[in-house]
């Protein structure tokens, strides 16, 4: 597609929304400090992009391109009047480059209906800024779907079908990514994997990437996300193959408990989200060498309420490639990517779901155990499973840092996996 300002051999990190509140070079900084590798839904100012820059920051920036946001889908249909052809012709005539723009905010959750316009956004977007990424955000399977027939407009979707409506948009659009939005912690965790399976499902299929809008907010004010519910959103995306992770919101945008309060001071969000983006930085020189091959749902009951809308079924047990007998001992569950890369090496990307509501909000987890100073810790699961091939070894990560398979006979590991974590297990030739 098109030369781009920023490495998509990367995991990227970012956020939505930024106010003019948050405009300041010490804002920036924080941005940076925490993690965040670029920022959607934020003007082309000047003076911010300038600190941006500085900062290593990239800018999805609004505001060039005509807007569109689907909504309720009472305009659905109606992008092609809304944003012509001419209209992106006339922004490139106006158009001020700045090295901190790395894409152009195109919209957000469009309806299927809309899709075909904007294919012919998407070739005038290649054809007018070929160096600037063009960024559309789709709708969660949470939308509302057409009510009877495919000219219906009063809908979200525009399709019968959530898988339709994606598909819908690989038709007719030529892009080499899938950006969606899921808040699992606003809805189901059932949900939340019924989507993930969806577009990876679909990503797989046409070769494209697979892009995902988080929630570090809350939709209810007296609930705040815990670290380990931003841990098993973030994770479980990496078991489904995501290649960039966006938190909303970082100033106010929508809903409660933003990473910034009203006033530009960071909240208690702020220390959540610079531990879980440095885990994810540190994962992603290893995890992004892989492309996802398959998702399973290991250990999950058959009455497990977090699998209840998922259209395909948990396993027992998983042999994929050279893992073989995978197992979610002491009654737990995982979602667990199987990962290959190009050279042929093979890797899980686990995520614990045995608690994914993080039901004890201290978040250590409901699985606690007593310690002998009188304090709880996370209490831990194992993992197990064999290697056939000798001249392989398993070298483990945990929420991005070294960890240990202890080897239990010939061929045969464990690994401890405990609340939430995120564990990438690669399989190295001896001595690597």
């Amino acid at each position: 597609m098109g030369n781009w300002r920023f490495d998509r051999n990367k995991l990227l990190i970012g956020t939505y929304c930024l106010k003019e509140y948050a405009f300041s070079e010490a804002h920036v900084r924080m941005l940076a400090d925490a993690g965040i590798d670029y920022i959607c839904s934020a003007p082309a100012d000047r003076a911010l992009l300038d600190r941006c820059q500085k900062y290593g920051l990239g800018v999805f920036a609004a505001g060039i391109l005509p807007a569109w946001w689907g909504g309720d889908g009472e305009r659905a249909g109606g992008l092609s009047e809304a944003a012509p052809v001419s209209s992106y012709e006339e922004a490139a005539e106006r158009f001020a480059d700045h090295p901190a723009i790395w894409g152009l905010d195109m919209g957000d959750e469009p309806s299927a209906l809309d899709f075909p316009h904007y294919g012919k956004l998407f070739e005038a977007m290649a054809r007018l800024f070929p160096d600037h990424f063009p960024y559309l955000n789709l709708y969660p399977n949470y939308a509302s779907v057409a009510w009877n027939t495919d000219t219906q407009t009063v809908n979200q979707l525009g399709t019968a079908t959530y898988p339709e409506h994606i598909a819908r948009y690989t038709e007719c659009i030529d892009s080499d990514y899938i950006c969606y939005d899921h808040y699992m912690y606003s809805k189901t965790v059932s949900g939340a994997y019924e989507n993930l399976r969806v577009v990876a499902d679909r990503c797989r299929e046409t070769g494209r990437d697979m892009w995902i809008v988080l929630q570090v907010n809350s939709l209810w004010p007296e609930k705040w996300v815990t670290l380990p519910q931003l841990r098993h959103q973030a994770y479980t995306a990496l078991a489904f193959g995501a290649r960039a992770i966006n938190w909303a919101c970082w100033t106010a945008g929508w809903w409660s408990n933003q990473v910034l309060d009203d006033q530009g001071k960071p909240t208690e969000q702020y220390g959540k989200l610079c531990i879980m983006n440095r885990e994810l930085h540190a994962l992603s020189g290893r995890y992004m060498k892989y492309r996802n091959i398959s998702t399973h749902f290991l250990g999950f009951g058959e009455d497990s309420e977090h699998i209840r809308t998922v259209e395909q079924a948990a396993e027992k047990t998983l042999s994929a490639g050279s893992f073989r007998a995978v197992r979610a001992e002491d009654g737990c569950a995982a979602v667990v990517g199987y990962l290959k890369s190009e050279e042929g090496g093979e890797a899980l990307m686990i995520a614990d779901a045995t608690d994914p509501l993080d039901l004890n909000a201290d978040g250590k987890g409901p699985r606690s155990v007593p310690c002998a100073d009188g304090t709880t810790e996370a209490a831990a699961w194992t993992l197990t499973f064999r290697v056939d091939n000798p001249a392989l070894t398993p070298v483990v990560m945990v929420n991005g840092l070294p960890w240990k398979a202890l080897k239990t006979g010939e061929g045969e590991y464990a690994v401890r996996i405990e609340h939430c974590a995120g564990v990438l297990i690669e399989l190295k030739p001896n001595g690597v």
